[in-house]
């Protein structure tokens, strides 16, 4: 979870906490931490009615306001800020563990990275003041601990974001095929959540190969294809003209649901499932190809009603449904905000570990194509957060998914010898929500499991 925020810097007087300092012992390993107390600088008191206050949500709006720097919560308002601080906390209150190399301990200090625990979750939270002393900048991103050196920690650390995962991790080497190094359960197709763009994106570029559509060629919003949930091209009047490279970058760096409509309804649903079919040995799984608006009809109009005739019917008498009843729909306002899961066994886009691996490698094939460079620009405009070695990893590419009860991470990261790792986690449970901080533990997975292909 990030957030880019900004805050005032004067200290609380809140007391350290040296929760998780390692016991001194000789023969123990050294330990990670510079500091095991929080520094008495303004960072550090910012750092501390950060924790203090968050052990106490939700915080008054004037007390964020006086907290956090304009240019903060101009990008995050106080009630998305108590929303990502609540998601944490889940698991239950924060505790200070060490300051990491790279955090000044002496005045003027103005940034530190420090690790935290809220329950089970370990975090590293990265803080930066304005000129002001206020919080400019917080990111939460996870903390990989050093238990994590074998698959086997992965995988069992994996089991613990839901009841039902699967993992691959895989290098594509010069021939452009995804090569397993590690898998766990990895050829089961599950529910994708928005990682089912990245089949959107190569259709789009197979497209875009043959001539028949181009990148600056415009697409215009309307009713009919505005769609709901993530994205800010919903929130445009109908009349909009944006390019398809436009489009492309906001389905992926956004997951702008709105865009990936329209980019299917540019080069057909059949095409999507063209690409799906080369990429994917779960195609029958998503015959026909929802759009995002079919889905968030069926899952909000009359649920459960729709959304059971339609799992219930063949792939033909589906797509006969959609065309007769569920598109002539428009989702109703707030679309997407339900909590508990929904259909997520029947009524998704669906892929297995393997099959997003092949669709990574598909779209690096794709991309070396001067035409198509575009592709790896829109993967790469959001990085998902991981925090890779750039001395290790020169490209990351980012793709994600989520609903109630599905999370998806995909990353693809490319080497400087030109090879390239990917790793996809995949999790779902179809009787409760993830936890709020499911993304954290999934990235640490994730993360781990990059340094392990080395």
């Amino acid at each position: 979870m990030a957030l880019a925020a900004a805050a005032c810097g004067s200290s609380t007087g809140v007391p350290a906490t040296t929760a998780g300092a390692p016991h001194p012992d000789a023969t123990a390993p050294p330990s990670p931490f510079v500091q095991t107390v929080i520094p008495d600088t303004p960072v550090g008191g910012q750092l501390a009615w950060l924790l203090q206050a968050t052990a106490q949500l939700p915080i008054p709006t004037a007390t964020v306001d006086a907290h956090f720097a304009p240019s903060f919560l101009a990008q995050a308002d106080p009630a998305k800020i108590n929303t990502a601080l609540t998601q944490l906390a889940g698991d239950g209150s924060p505790t200070f563990v060490g300051l990491l190399p790279g955090s000044p301990l002496a005045s003027p200090s103005t940034s530190l990275h420090a690790v935290v625990t809220f329950g089970t979750t370990t975090v590293t939270a990265s803080l930066a003041l304005d000129a002001s002393g206020r919080i400019a900048g917080l990111l939460f991103s996870p903390y990989v601990p050093a238990t994590l050196d074998s698959w086997t920690a992965v995988d069992g650390a994996l089991a613990g974001v839901a009841p039902v995962v699967g993992l691959v991790a895989a290098r594509i080497g010069p021939s452009g095929t995804c090569a397993s190094v590690h898998g766990l359960d990895a050829s089961v197709a599950r529910p994708t959540g928005s990682m089912f763009k990245l089949f959107v994106l190569g259709a789009v570029a197979t497209r875009i190969a043959t001539g028949s559509v181009h990148w600056d060629q415009e697409l215009t919003l309307t009713d009919a294809l505005r769609s709901a949930g993530s994205g800010t091209l919903r929130l445009s009047p109908a009349g909009t003209r944006i390019t398809v490279r436009q489009a492309a970058d906001l389905m992926i760096s956004q997951s702008d649901n709105t865009a990936a409509d329209l980019l299917i309804d540019l080069v057909g649903r059949s095409t999507v499932e063209d690409r799906v079919r080369a990429w994917s040995d779960s195609a029958a799984r998503d015959q026909p190809f929802l759009t995002t608006r079919e889905l968030f009809v069926l899952k909000e109009v009359d649920y459960p009603a729709l959304a059971t005739t339609y799992a219930a019917l063949g792939p033909s008498a589906r797509a006969a449904y959609l065309a007769s009843t569920v598109d002539p729909q428009s989702p109703p306002p707030g679309a997407g905000d339900w909590t508990a899961p929904r259909a997520i066994d029947s009524v998704e886009w669906f892929a297995s570990p393997d099959d997003l691996c092949r669709a990574f490698a598909g779209l690096a094939g794709q991309q070396r194509q001067t035409v198509l460079a575009p592709i790896a620009s829109a993967l790469s405009i959001n990085q998902g957060g991981l925090g890779l070695d750039p001395r290790r990893w020169t490209t990351v590419w980012f793709k994600g998914g989520s609903e109630p009860g599905v999370l998806t991470l995909g990353y693809l990261a490319r080497r400087s010898d030109g090879t390239s790792d990917v790793v996809v986690a995949m999790a779902e449970d179809p009787s409760a929500p993830l936890h709020g901080t499911a993304t954290l533990r999934m990235q640490s997975v994730v993360k781990s499991a990059f340094g392990l292909l080395g």
